[in-house]
């Protein structure tokens, strides 16, 4: 198995108007990095990083769901993050320039933009603002990261789900995503590995507190602060 960068075209106006990184920019870094900017679309299940494989990018969702993933030493899958609209990844992989250490694939189709990894590590050389951008999102990332393994050995469906729905909504990994947010009961039991019966009952015991409310094709978050509350229960 491979990843699946070869869709690939340039990026059109609107695409770029959805990097927000790039609108951080020292306006000459900007039009630079605009200019060298690509954009793969990918169909449900498409493979876009292997583990294993060397990084010939950096890559972020524009638009659509992906899921960063990988197998446990018995065989299980792990899921370590959901990635949505506005979501960038593997900016540590490319420091460092190691290879992938973790899946990632579409669980719908997505749009998803791509900047070459020569091309990452010259901004990383000339621009302060792209570093401190950098800076907040491995810091962030590595708090989710670390929540996510503790997740993941929880039984309480209810708080595992309150759990994903709240790094969902991360504002500074996610700036762009809506309090609706566009996502199946099917697709929350690929990033959670519960059976969707589970997701399905959690959500609604979500919903009698007051927490969510169920839309047609996704989950609305009424309040923040109790589903902050949910997540923050007791490991149990």
């Amino acid at each position: 198995m491979t990843g699946h960068p070869r869709r690939r075209r340039s990026a059109t106006p609107e695409d770029l108007a959805q990097i927000h990184w790039l609108q951080r920019l020292a306006p000459e870094d900007r039009a630079w990095a605009a200019a060298r900017v690509q954009v793969h679309d990918l169909a449900p299940h498409d493979v876009l990083c292997v583990f294993g494989d060397q990084p010939t990018h950096w890559y972020g969702t524009l638009h659509g769901l992906l899921k960063l993933s990988n197998d446990s030493r018995d065989g299980l899958p792990i899921t370590y993050a959901g990635l949505p609209t506005s979501g960038w990844f593997g900016e540590g992989t490319l420091i460092k320039l190691e290879p992938y250490r973790y899946n990632v694939s579409a669980l719908r189709a997505s749009t998803v933009g791509s900047l070459p990894v020569a091309d990452f590590h010259h901004l990383l050389d000339v621009s302060l603002e792209f570093n401190r951008f950098l800076m907040a999102q491995i810091n962030e990332r590595l708090g989710q990261f670390m929540a996510a393994r503790v997740t993941d050995r929880m039984r309480n469906p209810e708080i595992r789900v309150a759990r994903s729905l709240l790094a969902l909504f991360n504002p500074v990994l996610y700036p762009t995503v809506d309090a609706f947010f566009q996502i199946t009961q099917q697709e929350l039991a690929y990033l959670i590995g519960i059976p969707r019966q589970r997701i399905n009952e959690a959500l609604q015991q979500l919903a009698v507190k007051g927490v969510v409310e169920l839309g047609y094709g996704g989950v609305r978050v009424l309040d923040t602060g109790l589903l902050s509350a949910v997540a923050a229960a007791p490991l149990r």
